[in-house]
Formats: structure tokens, sequence, C-alpha cells
């Protein structure tokens, strides 16, 4: 049994992600664990879209509490089990800390992964590309690393 960390948010039910779990489970029998950051609902992309305020002419930004963030997470890793158990893979996960290392430590306490899969959004709009998310995973954990980058959003 192959057994896989995927740590995502926003891009969790992206089809490019979905495309490389479908190639890994053909593989052989596979463990997705699934790692979902509490991303900061102002972080969120579709939080993000500039929205002109004709007074001020500034771009408002929306706000949530920690708790609607979780609640987003929750969704997202619970439609994305529903997707690869259906797929036929054994799959579980947590949503987790907001920074994605943190969130990946905590998830490797304890358990055994082959590789770490990092689904992102695209270049010009990833966080977690900007703070090289992925070579700081290979270099802490020293696993493979693969990096899925959405193409839409």
């Amino acid at each position: 049994m192959h057994r896989y960390l995927v740590v995502a948010n926003q891009t969790l039910d992206s089809d490019d992600l979905m495309e490389l779990a479908r190639e890994r489970i053909a593989e052989g029998p596979a463990e997705f664990w699934l790692v979902v950051p509490a991303t900061p609902v102002k972080d969120l992309v579709s939080s993000a879209m500039a929205i002109p305020m004709p007074v001020m002419g500034g771009v408002p930004t929306i706000s949530g509490p920690p708790a609607e963030a979780r609640r987003l997470a929750q969704a997202k890793l619970d439609a994305a089990l529903k997707k690869l158990t259906a797929a036929g893979a054994t799959a579980g996960g947590e949503v987790c800390d907001p920074d994605p290392m943190r969130a990946v430590e905590a998830a490797m306490s304890g358990r055994e992964f082959d590789e770490i899969i990092v689904s992102t959004l695209p270049k010009r709009l990833s966080r977690w590309l900007r703070q090289d998310l992925p070579d700081r995973l290979v270099h802490k954990f020293h696993l493979p690393v693969t990096h899925v980058a959405a193409k839409d959003v």
C-alpha cells in the first residue's frame, strides 16, 4: 500500500489534483491523508477579488472568523474524501493549522508516507509557491514532493 499525504485547501477539489490521485490509485493500493490548512477567509482567492469602492478607490478586505475558515476547509475536505473513496482509494484527513508547514508537521507526527503531494493555486495567485512550500517540505521531511498547480480556480 502506498501512502500519500496531500496538502491543499482552495485546490482540493481541482481536476488536476484528482487526475494525479487517479494515477496513483492505478499504480496499486493507495491511501491518502488530506491535510487542509484552515486558510483565513481574507486570504482565499474568492475573497481577494477587487471590488472598487467609488469613494475611497480602495479594495475592501473580506474577513471572517477562524470558525468560518475551518467550516469552509471542512466542506472541501468532505467533498474530496467522497471523490477519492469513489475512485477506489482509502482516504482520511483533517482540517489543520492555517500554516501549511505546521499542518504537515502535525500530520507527519506518528504517521509514515511515501510521498507528499502539494496542490496549489496557479503560480500567479499562490502564496504557498511564493513561500517556496514544495522545496521547504523536501528539505524538512526528505520525501518525494509532487507539486500540482490547478489550472483554474
